[in-house]
């Protein structure tokens, strides 16, 4: 299985530490770092998981050069978080090199993580589905109808989905992920197996999209892929910080 995965990446930081008093110059608690753990996020999360998912995958991942970095605060006992610092928001825009065409023509799957930074454009995506057998769309953007219509599947979340307008012609292309309320698709919901504890929602929705492409390039069965991706992502959300099944 030959997939690609087209968007921007990150560097996921959790510190993780205590707060046990008030600042004296203001009322904020005084967060105490203990230990921190680092790892690939948003697009560098979704090859992650298909590696996780299917270590025989042959995956390639195309990227912006410019560093973004997550930062989170979070409390080492609760798993609280405090803060959240994002830095290098701004990145290059993708260009479609000879190299790229080829990969994303040979693909069985090509992914497009947009996370909206600037890196892909409404055009740099038809283009890339286009040239795909099997594209799958996750986008943090406003989406046109062409681009829309352009991939096989949208992954959105309850947001993302109010955000965007749809005609009834795009019903079966839509895929909506509502957490512990499964995922919706055609009028029809996913209940999601629910964990004994939810520990973090950092990147479930990657960990969903690359099982559900991995399963659906499997089975070419939407419901059968839905179910497997939801109990992927079921398990992520039970361990801390930006996990893999």
């Amino acid at each position: 299985m030959k997939v690609t995965v087209i968007g921007e990446i990150c560097e996921d930081i959790f510190v993780y530490g205590e707060s046990k008093r008030l600042s004296p110059e203001v009322p904020v608690p005084v967060f105490v770092p203990k230990r921190s753990s680092a790892n690939k996020g948003m697009a560098g999360n979704v090859v992650q998981n298909l590696l996780a998912i299917n270590p025989s995958c042959d995956v390639i991942g195309f990227h912006q050069s410019r560093s973004i970095k997550k930062t989170r605060y979070v409390h080492d006992k609760t798993n609280h978080m405090f803060l959240r610092v994002d830095e290098g928001e701004v990145v290059e825009n993708f260009v479609m090199t000879e190299h790229i065409l080829k990969r994303i023509i040979e693909s069985d799957i090509v992914i497009i993580s947009d996370y909206d930074k600037g890196y892909l454009d409404k055009h740099d995506i038809r283009s890339i589905s286009s040239n795909s057998k099997l594209c799958i769309l996750d986008s943090k953007k406003v989406l046109d109808t062409y681009t829309i219509k352009s991939v096989r599947f949208v992954k959105l979340n309850e947001t993302e989905f109010q955000n965007n307008k749809f005609d009834d012609s795009d019903i079966s292309k839509i895929i909506i992920t509502r957490g512990i309320d499964g995922t919706d698709y055609m009028g029809n919901n996913y209940p999601s197996p629910k964990p004994i504890q939810t520990m973090d929602v950092s990147g479930a929705g990657d960990t969903f999209t690359a099982a559900f492409a991995i399963k659906y390039f499997e089975t070419k069965e939407t419901k059968q892929s839905i179910i497997y991706a939801n109990e992927m992502a079921s398990i992520v959300v039970s361990k801390r910080g930006v996990a893999t099944p």
